[in-house]
């Protein structure tokens, strides 16, 4: 089985709300990058997508919130391939913090070149394909599971 990817950040006091927790947009930004950790292990970095005017756009996003952050917390988060078309990317989420499961996030994402959906180069389809693991239980079960390209 392939190890999942890891993204680790602090949280900012700027993103503490009024009952003392992380708030809301907070964990869909941090899960946005751990999406650009995903892209940078599949080739879908910066260089990549500066010279193809290529990227990875959201389509579809669940998010679970199972318990609160608090501030001064440090963010882990453990990223997985879970699907996979020729064009299509299905990522899975999970983040924590000292040891425990604080949410999940799902993210459907469409490789664009300029500004229309197309498949991925070969060896970006490839390293997709590579680190390409079953989903969890726990997925919604909103975005149907893909395969291979």
């Amino acid at each position: 089985m392939t190890d999942p990817l890891v993204w680790r950040e602090p949280v900012q006091e700027a993103w503490i709300d009024y009952n003392g927790h992380l708030s809301e947009p907070y964990y869909v930004l941090v899960f946005g990058h751990a999406t650009d950790n995903v892209m940078d292990a599949v080739g879908l970095g910066p260089d990549h997508r500066a010279a193809h005017d290529s990227s990875l756009y959201t389509v579809e996003a669940h998010v679970r919130y199972l318990d609160e952050v608090s501030a001064g917390a440090d963010l882990e988060v453990r990223s997985s391939v879970v699907g996979a078309t020729g064009k299509l990317l299905w990522i899975w989420h999970e983040m924590w913090v000292d040891g425990r499961l604080r949410a999940t996030e799902e993210v459907l994402g469409v490789h664009v070149v300029g500004r229309g959906s197309a498949p991925f180069p070969d060896d970006v389809a490839e390293k997709a394909l590579a680190l390409l693991v079953e989903p969890p239980e726990e997925a919604s079960g909103r975005i149907r599971p893909l395969r291979r390209p």
